[in-house]
């Protein structure tokens, strides 16, 4: 009978899995909020301009998608880089434990010393671990590294993409859906409340304050929708748009 069924726990998330989690839910929070900030500064600095909401649409949708899109060019890349980055120090750490495996070994009886360990346990634990996967222990003690989780770029694109138009969904919705006369203070309302819950679960996320987070995303969003509409009632009232 394992430990689980006596005690009735269950095995926790632990290390770089619950980081990876955390990261990836972090990602997406901060996509929706992208996504809500700017199809919203798009819809209602264009509503400014104009109350027909065939501009607005074509504005919005033009925002949606190359926001979209750039989102996940943008996260594809810069996670095709660590990945390469992962893989090279996994090959190099390879190569190393063959060309010198005794070095590598005081090396990471050495590594568990300065985490606390008498030099006769590291001796013993780093034994075991290099018996067991040797690449496996230098990895994680010397990198944080598994080579089990190496981050997917098309992952985290499609991801980035979804979280994106998700967000930019709402403001979209709001400004074509409400009547003429409330639509543009609704849609202020709306998106400033979506934008204070991004902020409260990001901080969540990061175990920071909830409301310190979500005051700095609403006076954020608040400034980007005010400027936009300033600015798109202005070049309306003067004719140049």
């Amino acid at each position: 009978m394992t430990t689980e069924s006596t005690t009735g726990l269950h095995p926790e998330p632990q290390g770089t899995d619950l980081a990876a989690k955390l990261n990836w839910l972090r990602a997406g929070v901060l996509g929706a909020n992208d996504g809500i900030v700017s199809v919203a500064a798009v819809v209602v600095g264009v509503a400014g301009v104009t109350t027909n909401n065939g501009p607005i649409l074509a504005a919005g949708m033009a925002a949606l998608v190359g926001g979209a899109i750039s989102m996940a060019l943008g996260e594809y890349v810069s996670v095709s880089s660590q990945r390469d980055s992962q893989r090279h120090l996994i090959a190099k750490e390879r190569q190393e434990l063959q060309e010198q495996p005794a070095e590598e070994f005081a090396e990471l009886v050495g590594l568990y010393q300065r985490k606390g360990l008498s030099r006769s346990l590291a001796t013993q634990v780093a034994e075991e671990l290099t018996a067991k996967d040797a690449l496996r222990a230098h990895l994680d003690i010397e990198l944080g590294i598994d080579p089990d989780e190496i981050v997917s770029p098309w992952h985290a694109a499609i991801a980035s993409a979804i979280s994106f138009l998700c967000g930019a969904v709402l403001p979209m919705v709001a400004i074509l859906l409400l009547p003429e006369a409330i639509r543009v203070p609704i849609t202020f309302a709306v998106v400033l409340l979506a934008l204070a819950v991004t902020g409260a679960v990001g901080a969540w996320i990061g175990g920071g304050s909830r409301t310190r987070a979500s005051v700095r995303v609403i006076l954020g969003g608040a400034l980007a929708l005010a400027t936009t509409f300033a600015l798109g009632s202005l070049l309306g009232t003067t004719g140049i748009a």
